[in-house]
């Protein structure tokens, strides 16, 4: 029987991100489900009408809602750009706000700051750095230079909103939000950007920590 959410996706930052909120949310309420439909980026099946009809963009993660059917999208709502559908997520199945904040209240300002920070920063700017370090046909210094700096200046940014703080946003010490979430899979891929330790970001680094003791965490960065 068909789950309620398909998400289309692959082993990348932007879908470890969606699986991760989903195996949160599956945790925290346990009647929200998933299937998952595995994307073979290398053969460009992402490109294909099919997949553009979901996402025009053409790229993953694509998460289809079977629950919300249209009269566009019969077979479900679809829903493209990570940070989109984690906001998505929150907004249709966290019911309780275990991973959001109350609408119109500083704290959900502050978590909309960090997911755009995240969404617009770090995401582009560590995504030009591993194709310059990984997979650039040919050496390029100044690329490799000019996005590794970006990286280490962000990654120094999210160390000031980590000072004192278990979390990036909520009172006290913050909880775990939708804000971590969307920036955490890039974060742990650090070395590919040319960061080889976080020790010079010491609240970053256990903050990752954190994060990655989490079984929940664990299991969506097993998908696909």
């Amino acid at each position: 029987m068909s789950k309620p959410l398909v998400l289309y996706t692959a082993a990348t930052p932007n879908g470890h991100k969606v699986s991760i909120m989903l195996e949160e949310l599956k945790a925290a309420y346990g009647n929200i489900d998933y299937d998952v439909e595995k994307i073979n980026l290398a053969t460009n099946v992402q490109k294909e009408p099919w997949f553009i009809a979901m996402n025009p963009n053409g790229r993953i993660p694509v998460l289809v809602d079977r629950s919300h059917p249209t009269a566009a999208q019969p077979n479900g709502f679809p829903v493209f750009e990570s940070a989109a559908i984690l906001l998505y997520l929150i907004q249709k199945y966290d019911k309780e706000g275990k991973f959001k904040f109350e609408s119109g209240s500083d704290e959900e300002s502050q978590m909309l700051q960090w997911i755009f920070f995240a969404h617009g920063g770090v995401g582009p700017m560590q995504g030009q750095s591993h194709h310059f370090r990984q997979y650039a046909p040919e050496d390029v210094p100044y690329g490799k230079k000019r996005y590794g700096d970006e990286v280490v200046r962000l990654y120094g940014v999210l160390d000031i909103g980590l000072q004192g703080r278990d979390y990036l946003v909520g009172p006290g010490a913050g909880k775990l939000s939708v804000a971590d979430v969307n920036v955490m899979p890039w974060v742990r891929l650090h070395d590919r950007a040319g960061v080889e330790t976080l020790d010079a970001f010491p609240n970053l680094k256990a903050w990752l920590n954190r994060l990655l003791e989490r079984e929940t965490v664990k299991a969506g960065m097993a998908v696909p």
